[in-house]
């Protein structure tokens, strides 16, 4: 709902202080206006005939132009109303102050100053929407973990969080991420939800490369909530299909150099919207050795406090894309109880949260904040 109120705004104010002080006879001024609106409100196209707004069914050349002038109007809103604001700024500085402001003259028409505008915001939107549909790097990272055995030091977990196969994260994309995960010769490949978006049946040919992941002990996911809003039982057929094993509140347990790890996951909090299992850390680890080395899957790192409870050492989630963008960062962490990215402690356990391997197709942008294929090392106290 937020996102579809945010387009109702970004349309009339865009519509107001862009199109409408245009230089343009009322015929091309219209012709604008629907073009803004068309543009402006592509969500709620997505989401009454394309699919539905989780997944658009659109081709890959018309979901990027779609999804790229949304991030486009975005940026020429934020820049008008900011532009606006110092204006109306400075002139209320002026009455207070008791000094007339005489009219300014500029060397700039209206038209030009909309094209500079124009101009300005089409360059965050191009190169965040290049970003986000790149394929991510690897971040190497090594944390020490009090609780490891000593014969299990050095066991190396690669992690894939948020890759939102789509339409516009398609299948030469994931192919192209497994095979920088292969290259890796990871002793675990763990994904940490929302791995797809749309039907089973509609993204059969962009996941087949996941089949194809490899790694010494396996590889396992729990479930996002993205994967609930198509067919959530279908996916998890699929994903077994896949050689993927769910860990939906449940666990396995690894012998690895002779010591055992437990390795547990959580189904998401939408579940219940569904009729299906909310995440249950209890029914997770249920069974599982007293004391054992517990690494435990979750999408969302609010839960973290209670799964540290639980007797959890090591939680991997991922779900707030990092923030996307800089400036949104504080936003996302104030949703997500705080935390964002990276590193955290929570009394014995720690916490890493991803900044995803995708994005939600609706709005592909990142500014500052790059997608990521973590490669994880455990070492010892």
């Amino acid at each position: 709902m937020f996102i579809l109120l945010l387009a109702l705004l970004v349309f009339f104010y865009l519509l107001c202080r862009v199109v409408l002080p245009l230089p343009l006879n009322r015929g091309l001024k219209a012709a604008a206006g629907a073009l803004l609106f068309v543009f402006s409100q592509q969500h709620l196209l997505y989401r009454y005939f394309l699919g539905g707004m989780a997944s658009p069914e659109l081709p890959f050349p018309a979901l990027l132009l779609s999804t790229g002038t949304f991030a486009f109007l975005l940026f020429l809103f934020l820049m008008t109303l900011c532009k606006d604001a110092a204006a109306g700024a400075r002139r209320l500085s002026d009455r207070l102050r008791g000094k007339a402001r005489g009219r300014r003259r500029n060397a700039f028409s209206p038209g030009r100053r909309q094209a500079m505008m124009a101009c300005l915001a089409a360059l965050p939107a191009v190169y965040g929407v290049r970003n986000a549909l790149a394929v991510p790097g690897v971040r190497r990272l090594e944390t020490r973990l009090p609780a490891l055995p000593k014969a299990l030091d050095g066991l190396t977990l690669v992690q894939i969080s948020d890759l939102h196969v789509s339409q516009l994260l398609h299948g030469p994309r994931v192919r192209a991420l497994v095979d920088k995960v292969n290259g890796l010769n990871p002793d675990l490949v763990v994904l940490t939800g929302d791995m797809v978006d749309g039907f089973p049946d509609r993204r059969a040919e962009s996941v087949a490369s996941l089949k194809d992941l490899r790694a010494r002990y396996g590889v396992f996911a729990c479930a996002g909530n993205h994967e609930y809003y198509a067919d959530f039982r279908a996916w998890m057929r699929a994903f077994r299909s896949l050689g993927v094993t769910m860990l939906l509140n449940s666990h396995n347990l690894l012998s690895i150099g002779g010591e055992t790890i437990v390795l547990a996951g959580v189904t998401d909090i939408v579940a219940g919207r569904y009729g299906l299992s909310p995440p249950d850390v209890s029914a997770a680890l249920e069974g599982a050795p007293p004391g054992a080395f517990t690494v435990l899957l979750d999408h969302r790192p609010a839960n973290a406090a209670g799964n540290a409870a639980a007797g959890a050492h090591l939680q991997l989630s991922g779900h707030t894309h990092g923030g996307q963008i800089l400036g949104m960062t504080k936003l996302v962490a104030a949703y997500n109880d705080g935390y964002l990215y990276g590193w955290y402690q929570i009394a014995g356990m720690k916490l890493y949260v991803s900044s995803g391997a995708g994005l939600w197709s609706g709005f592909p942008v990142r500014l500052g904040v790059p997608s990521e294929i973590v490669a994880l090392t455990l070492r010892g106290a």
